[in-house]
């Protein structure tokens, strides 16, 4: 795809915002109970940094995993790679998933069901956006940044062929 240009979507103001309001409903929910955030990189990483730190959780712990499903092209495969495992045994504990956009589902069921397989004792769904646009599988983001019905988006952490993800906020491609 050659991109023509990048309309903004999300400004690094709106996120910013929508990030400390996620933070204040997440501790709402968990308090100060033992929770696992786990981040899935790479796209996640950037809203995974600023909404941990908008958690007030004492007993917060970090970790990561690494899936694959979209490789350099705009479409899953629906083929989910684990690369990256959890570090730390999930067994009996609250689980955060941080992820930046649901798009299909596929990994993120994919990811749900091994986690509840290990016998997490819940497991919730954040995302920076909830897209779904291309919705195939049963996934339910617990906690969304923004819900976003198509269009395809970089930047803050989201990629096209790992490139934009280091735009402040998140931008729509418009293809030439």
């Amino acid at each position: 795809m050659r991109v023509k240009e990048l309309k903004s979507v999300f400004t690094p103001e709106q996120i910013a915002v929508r990030v400390r309001e996620l933070g204040v409903e997440i501790d709402g929910l968990y308090g100060q109970e033992p929770l696992v955030a786990i981040c899935v990189l790479k796209g996640g990483v950037i809203f995974f940094s600023d909404l941990v730190r908008a958690l007030h959780n004492q007993n917060l712990e970090l970790d990561f995993v690494r899936l694959s499903s979209y490789g350099k092209s705009s479409a899953s495969s629906k083929h989910v790679i684990f690369n990256k495992d959890v570090e730390v045994d999930i067994r009996g504990k609250h689980v955060l998933i941080v992820e930046d956009v649901v798009d299909s589902g596929h990994s993120m069921r994919f990811l749900l069901d091994q986690f509840a397989a290990r016998q997490a004792r819940s497991l919730r769904l954040a995302a920076l956006v909830d897209k779904r646009e291309r919705r195939q599988a049963d996934v339910k983001v617990d906690f969304a940044g923004f819900v976003l019905n198509k269009g395809f988006i970089v930047g803050y952490g989201l990629d096209y062929a790992e490139r934009y993800r280091t735009l402040p906020g998140v931008c729509e491609i418009i293809p030439e």
